[in-house]
């Protein structure tokens, strides 16, 4: 007996979307759902059709039809979609890497087959949120997920101290090329005594966890190459590891 037949999860029906999480860098990572799903459905939406048709290269799956949904195009990729998914056709909704939803495309789609009353199907996997909160060490009874902070170093220190005194770990994503001007700004705004992880390359080859004081912290980034993604959790006041 097959797989697919032991587990009807693991077909897709007709008119449902499925929202895929894909590896955030090890490809051992992807689930035996998400591989089913993502070979089998009609239609793959995805940010980049080069990063996830490599992706489905590299899992030996069949080349599926791609269609590029990204922030610059979502609006009106969501309606298209979504007249698909009314045609009975089959969607794996992914996004470049981890979950889609979480501070990349998705919620446009899924909000458009809520109000279709069409079904929506998640296929769970990693996310680097709670990759890095799992392992951090900092409190994980509760976080607020905020996503990118703003590119303005005025917009950063406002949100510092709009939650310097929040009862849960803040958790944010940055980028290689504003990591090191965001921990001035908590170091700044919240103290160096502050304890944070940073967290960068997650999964992959060079994957590097940083917990402490926050001017700690600070000091060890700045003599490591910055190359990759990060995670920047905050706990909070009063907090010692």
């Amino acid at each position: 007996m097959s797989n697919s037949a032991a587990n009807p999860s693991l077909v897709p029906q007709p008119g449902h979307l499925y929202v895929v999480a894909t590896p955030i860098g090890n490809l051992a990572d992807i689930t035996e759902r998400a591989r089913a799903i993502l070979g089998a459905v009609d239609i793959i939406a995805c940010e980049d059709t080069r990063t996830t048709g490599g992706l489905m290269a590299r899992l030996g799956l069949p080349h599926q039809t791609l269609i590029a949904y990204h922030e610059h195009n979502e609006h009106e990729a969501a309606e298209r979609l979504a007249a698909q998914l009314t045609q009975g056709r089959s969607v794996a909704l992914v996004s470049d890497a981890g979950t889609p939803g979480l501070s990349d495309p998705g919620f446009r789609l899924v909000r458009a087959c809520r109000r279709l009353h069409l079904p929506v199907v998640p296929v769970p996997g990693v996310s680097a949120l709670t990759t890095v909160l799992s392992v951090s060490g900092l409190p994980s009874n509760g976080c607020l997920f905020v996503g990118f902070l703003p590119a303005k170093s005025s917009a950063r220190i406002a949100f510092f101290t709009k939650y310097a005194n929040f009862d849960y770990t803040l958790a944010l994503y940055e980028s290689c090329h504003r990591i090191e001007k965001a921990l001035a700004d908590l170091v700044t705004t919240l103290g160096p005594d502050r304890v944070v992880c940073v967290a960068k390359e997650v999964t992959k080859l060079h994957e590097t966890f940083w917990t402490g004081p926050a001017a700690e912290v600070q000091d060890r980034l700045s003599r490591a190459s910055r190359k990759g993604e990060f995670v920047l959790l905050v706990a909070p006041a009063g907090f010692a590891l």
